[in-house]
């Protein structure tokens, strides 16, 4: 049975939000990005002054550490299309943020103190970061899963074991704050662009990280949704997973 801790956060290492087994195709998954799913801040203002601080400190202990914009996991939502295959249609829905607020929230000491006591995860992590990530399942033409070994010199769990992945970057399709994307117009534009993001991001880490041509890839390509937390730093890790 899952444990509560808290502010309702489960004491279990991951707690799945959504799970989509059977794979999306690109039709069936898009993306809503709006100012309106960006973190809001917390109203007390050493909570939100330590953010910094983490900040500083991380970097003078790591000298490698950057930061960088990253899209927002804000929640999603589900419905299932017309017809007798009964297809779901996921949307994400993507704020921005940055490598330095999640490194002060999410991975802050004290994070359970940004969280607020409620059972919807979008309203309970609205002071986190909370930045959308990645991650890949690549197996071998001989039937082996590839599997990675974190650099000593990186922010998080450094020397671990890990499947390709990353983050969508939100700098890949032009995005670096919201201003540009005010006019209906220029929104459905911008929606299409993180949308599409979403598919190739992955393709992109796993070519940059293992080598394998891109074209290789997509010979087999699926992407396999999954909605999940990491409980023990509060941070939020939609999958696509490539078989």
């Amino acid at each position: 049975m899952e444990k509560e801790v808290g502010n309702g956060c489960s004491s279990l290492a991951y707690k799945l939000l959504f799970s989509c087994p059977f794979g999306l195709s690109q039709p069936q998954l898009s993306a809503v990005f709006d100012e309106s799913y960006d973190r809001i801040p917390h109203s007390d203002s050493n909570l939100e002054n330590s953010i910094s601080q983490i900040w500083d400190q991380r970097v003078q202990k790591n000298g490698s550490l950057f930061n960088g914009k990253k899209f927002r996991y804000g929640g999603y939502s589900q419905k299932s299309g017309d017809g007798s295959k009964k297809e779901s249609y996921v949307c994400l829905h993507l704020g921005l943020t940055d490598y330095r607020t999640f490194v002060g929230t999410n991975l802050n000491p004290s994070w359970e103190k940004f969280l607020v006591a409620s059972e919807d995860d979008p309203t309970q992590c609205r002071h986190t970061s909370s930045p959308l990530g990645n991650g890949a399942i690549v197996e071998t033409s001989d039937q082996k899963i590839v599997l990675l070994q974190r650099s000593n010199n990186v922010g998080e769990f450094p020397g671990h074991f890990v499947f390709p992945g990353g983050h969508p970057e939100p700098q890949e399709v032009g995005i670096e704050t919201h201003e540009y994307c005010k006019c209906s117009k220029d929104s459905e534009l911008v929606n299409k662009k993180v949308s599409q993001e979403m598919f190739e991001s992955i393709i992109r880490e796993v070519v940059e990280e293992i080598g394998v041509p891109a074209t290789s890839l997509m010979l087999s390509f699926q992407f396999l949704l999954l909605l999940a937390v990491r409980s023990s730093f509060y941070r939020h890790i939609p999958q696509g997973l490539e078989c």
